[in-house]
């Protein structure tokens, strides 16, 4: 296993080699002092990217409306599971999240349910009684002091698909667990 390990880090180190190096040498300056050969420039891309609206997170998220639920689907071609739904909506927007709603619980930061607001993600226990693990999730497309209403994909046998629920006087009350903000 030390040699698969040893001729990875030599396969690495050699396509970094390979890449990072110039591929053409410096050649000596003109009389000018510029140089006859293009030089290597370097350009520098920020990590950081605009945060996108809440507005169009939650516009894009509708579109999907009636989409197919499928187990462990992530595309509209497919069909959505929950956690596969949402990844689908906030990877439009180059924001990263896991297909796995119980990784779901820890991403962004927690806030009030009463402070929820579009484009925060809602996520509840599984359905069965008595559950304390996360098991569905969806986008709030309610604002603060509204009803909390949310987009999601549902595999209840009446209605599945991509739809939009409301948490208060539903079954959806007891299973909640937090509302967490991404944007």
């Amino acid at each position: 296993m030390r040699y698969v390990w040893i001729s990875f880090v030599a396969l690495a180190a050699l396509l970094v080699g390979y890449f990072a190096w110039p591929s053409r040498p410096a050649s000596a300056p003109d009389s000018n002092g510029q140089s006859a050969l293009p030089t290597h420039q370097v350009a520098l891309v920020s990590s950081t990217r605009p945060v996108p609206s809440a507005d169009s997170v939650v516009t894009f998220a509708m579109r999907q409306l009636g989409t197919n639920y499928c187990y462990a689907g992530n595309t509209p071609a497919t069909g959505f599971d929950c956690s596969g739904f949402v990844q689908y909506v906030f990877q439009e927007f180059r924001v990263a999240m896991p297909h796995s709603t119980a990784l779901l619980i820890a991403v962004g930061r927690p806030v009030a349910r009463e402070q929820a607001r579009r484009g925060d993600i809602v996520v509840f226990t599984g359905t069965a009684s008595g559950s304390a693990t996360p098991g569905h999730a969806g986008i709030v497309i309610s604002g603060p002091g509204q009803p909390l209403r949310f987009i999601h994909s549902s595999s209840a046998r009446r209605e599945s698909g991509v739809k939009i629920s409301q948490v208060e006087g539903t079954d959806y009350e007891r299973r909640f667990m937090q509302v967490r903000r991404v944007l």
